[in-house]
C-alpha cells in the first residue's frame, strides 16, 4: 500500500479511536467557525507598503483569523461588510498625540476624533509631558473605557518638575538618581518610552548629559527615545545642530531615539531638510536606530510664550513679571528678544490666534491684535503674556505658526523612516485631520507619495518601530485593529477657522475586533485598551479551525 493511503488510514483510525470527550472537543471547535465579521470585496493595504490585493478580511473576537478568498473557502461570519470601492488597511497608529486630558474626560474618551481618522491607536505623554506614574492613568482608562488604544510615554519634564521644580537648575547626584528611578518606575508600570521636550520649560533647562542618564534607564526597559528637539528653527543650536544632539543621545544612551514633528521651522531654516536627512541616514548607516513623524500642515501649533517669551522670563512669577512689564530697563532688554524669536516666526502676521477661550483673540494674528491694541507686535505680546499669567489664562495663548515650506513638508514626508502623527492639540485642525489630509492632499491629489506607502507610514512603520508587537499590519494572529475607508471621500474638514470638524471618508473602524464606526457613524463602542509596556510579548498561538488552515494569508 503507497505510503500516502497509509498516512490517510492511520489518520482516520487514530480520530475514530479518540475519547468521546476530545471529538466532542473538534466537533464544537468547528462550530465555531464561523466569524464574527468578514469584510469582503475591498483593496486591501496590508500595512507592510505592498501593493493592493482584493481580498477578504476575517474577525472572530479580537483578532484577525482569516485573510483570502472567503467564497473559495467557504468562510461564513455573523456580519458580513460588503467593502466593494473601499481601501481596507490596519488603523493607523499616531505615535504623537495630545489626547492625554480627553481619555481622562467623560465626555471625551472616545477619541472621536482620532476614531473618525481612521485611528486606532494614540501614544501620549509626548513633548517631556508624559506622567511618572502611569498606573494611575491606566487604572482610570480601565474603568471608564477608552475609544481608541492608547499607549504612554514618561516625559522628561515632568519627572525633572517632580524632582527640582520648573527652575533652571542641575541636579545634583543624588538629585539624578532619583530622576532615574522615576523614569524606570513609570517604565515598570507599562511606559512604552522616554519623551522629552527640549524646547519648553524645564526641559529647556537640562544638559544633554542628563537627557542621556535619563535615556539609558529607558532603554533598560526596552524603551526608546521621543524628542521635541531643542531648537527646530534658529533660536538657540538650531534644526541641525538639535538633530547632531538626538543622535548623540541615540549613540550614548544605546537606545532608538525618535525625532517629533520633524520639521525645519522659519524663513531662516526653509531649505535644510536636504541636510538633515543626509545626517539621519548618515547615524542608520552607523547603526544608530532613527526615526521621525509628521504632520501634513504648513503650521505648527504652540503657545504665545513658548514661540516668543525668553524662558526665563516663563518662569516668574505673576508679581515678577509685572515689575519686568513697568520697568523700562528690563522690558527694553525682554522686548529685544522677543523681537529676535519673532524673526524666527517669520513675522507677526504669520502667528495665528487659536484658542476660543479668549474671543477677542481667537481667530486674528498677532498683527490684527497689536494694531488693534496700538502697540507694536513684541509689546503686545508682551503685555498679553504678563495679563494672561495674571489672570492665570495661559491656554488662551494658543497659536498656529505658519512657518514650514511646502519643499520641507514635501521632501520628509518620502523619507522611508517617517512616520505620520498628528501632534494634535486643540485650535489646530491637525487634531481632526491629519491622517485623511495626508492621504487625500499629498497621496490622491499631489501624488508626492503612494497609498501604500501612506498607509505603511501610518500603520506597520509605527507599530514596528514603537514595539507594538501585534499591531500595524493585516496578518493572522494579529489584533483586529481594521479599517475601511473610501478613497473618493476620504478627506480633512477641519480648518484654522473651523479646527473641530471630523474628517470625511472613512466608513469603518474595527478596535480590537469590535466596531467602534459602522457606516461612517460612532457606535458607542469603547473598546480601546492601554497597551502596556509588559504586553509587548510575542503573540500566543491561536485555535485555527482546519478548514481554514489554507487559507489564512494571500
Amino acid at each position: 500500500m503507497p505510503r500516502a493511503c497509509c498516512a490517510f488510514l492511520f489518520f482516520f483510525i487514530t480520530l475514530a479511536s479518540l475519547p468521546t470527550s476530545l471529538t466532542s472537543q473538534i466537533q464544537r471547535q468547528n462550530s465555531r467557525a464561523k466569524l464574527d465579521l468578514l469584510i469582503r470585496g475591498g483593496q486591501v493595504l496590508d500595512g507592510t507598503g505592498a501593493d493592493p490585493v482584493q481580498t477578504d478580511v476575517g474577525v472572530r473576537d479580537d483578532r484577525i483569523v482569516f485573510v483570502g478568498d472567503s467564497a473559495k473557502a467557504h468562510v461564513e461570519a455573523a456580519r458580513v461588510i460588503d467593502a466593494a470601492g473601499l481601501v481596507v488597511s490596519p488603523g493607523f497608529i499616531d505615535p504623537h498625540t495630545h489626547a492625554d486630558a480627553d481619555l481622562l474626560d467623560p465626555m471625551r474618551h472616545s477619541n472621536l476624533n482620532y476614531l473618525m481618522q481612521g485611528v486606532t491607536t494614540v501614544v501620549v505623554g509626548n513633548d517631556g509631558g508624559g506622567t511618572p506614574h502611569p498606573a494611575k492613568v491606566f487604572e482610570t482608562w480601565q474603568k471608564q473605557g477608552i475609544g481608541t488604544n492608547a499607549a504612554i510615554l514618561v516625559g522628561h519634564g515632568a519627572v525633572r518638575r517632580e524632582v527640582l521644580g520648573n527652575n533652571d537648575v542641575q541636579p545634583t547626584p543624588e538629585q539624578l538618581d532619583k530622576m532615574r528611578a522615576l523614569v524606570r518606575g513609570a517604565m515598570d508600570e507599562g511606559a512604552i518610552g522616554f519623551s522629552t521636550g527640549l524646547f519648553y520649560v524645564p526641559g529647556s533647562f537640562a544638559k544633554t548629559e542628563e537627557v542621556i542618564e535619563l535615556s539609558k534607564a529607558a532603554a533598560e526597559k526596552r524603551g526608546y527615545y521621543d524628542s521635541h528637539m531643542r531648537d527646530e528653527s534658529a533660536y538657540s543650536i538650531g534644526v541641525l545642530g538639535s538633530i547632531a544632539e538626538t543622535i548623540r543621545i541615540g549613540r550614548e544612551a544605546h537606545i532608538p531615539v525618535h525625532i517629533s514633528h520633524i520639521k525645519a521651522l522659519g524663513p531662516q531654516v526653509w531649505g535644510k531638510s536636504a541636510d538633515a536627512i543626509a545626517m539621519i541616514k548618515k547615524a542608520q548607516a552607523e547603526g544608530i536606530t532613527v526615526t521621525a513623524d509628521q504632520y501634513p500642515y504648513e503650521a505648527s501649533g504652540t503657545s504665545l510664550d513658548a514661540a516668543l517669551i525668553p524662558h526665563d522670563v516663563q518662569i516668574l512669577p505673576p508679581d515678577q513679571l509685572v515689575t519686568l512689564a513697568t520697568s523700562k530697563e528690563q522690558r527694553a532688554k525682554v522686548l529685544n528678544e522677543i523681537g529676535e524669536n519673532l524673526e524666527h516666526r517669520g513675522g507677526a502676521e504669520r502667528l495665528l490666534f487659536t484658542s476660543k477661550e479668549a474671543a477677542e483673540l481667537h481667530g486674528r494674528t498677532l498683527a490684527q491684535v497689536a494694531l488693534q491694541r496700538k502697540q507694536s507686535p513684541i509689546e503686545a505680546a508682551l503685555d498679553l503674556f504678563v495679563e494672561a499669567r495674571q489672570k492665570k489664562r495661559a491656554g488662551s495663548l494658543a497659536v498656529a505658526s505658519f512657518n514650514m515650506s511646502e519643499q520641507d513638508i514635501e521632501n520628509f514626508m518620502r523619507q522611508e523612516w517617517v512616520m505620520t502623527g498628528s501632534d494634535g492639540s486643540p485650535g489646530h485642525p491637525r487634531k481632526y485631520g491629519t491622517f485623511p489630509r495626508k492621504i487625500r492632499t499629498y497621496v490622491l491629489d499631489k501624488k508626492v507619495i503612494t497609498l501604500p506607502f501612506a498607509i505603511h507610514s501610518s500603520s506597520g512603520l509605527t507599530a514596528q518601530t514603537l514595539h507594538l508587537d501585534g499591531r500595524g499590519l493585516l496578518r493572522s494572529g494579529y489584533f483586529a485593529d481594521i479599517i475601511a475607508f473610501d478613497p473618493k471621500t476620504i478627506a480633512d474638514q477641519a480648518t484654522y477657522d473651523d479646527p473641530e470638524v471630523l474628517a470625511a471618508g472613512i466608513k469603518y473602524v474595527l478596535v480590537n475586533g469590535k466596531l467602534a464606526v459602522d457606516g461612517g457613524k460612532f457606535t458607542n463602542v469603547f473598546a480601546g485598551r492601554a497597551l502596556k509596556s509588559a504586553h509587548q510579548q510575542p503573540l500566543p498561538d491561536l485555535p485555527v479551525p482546519f478548514w481554514e488552515i489554507a487559507a489564512l494569508d494571500f
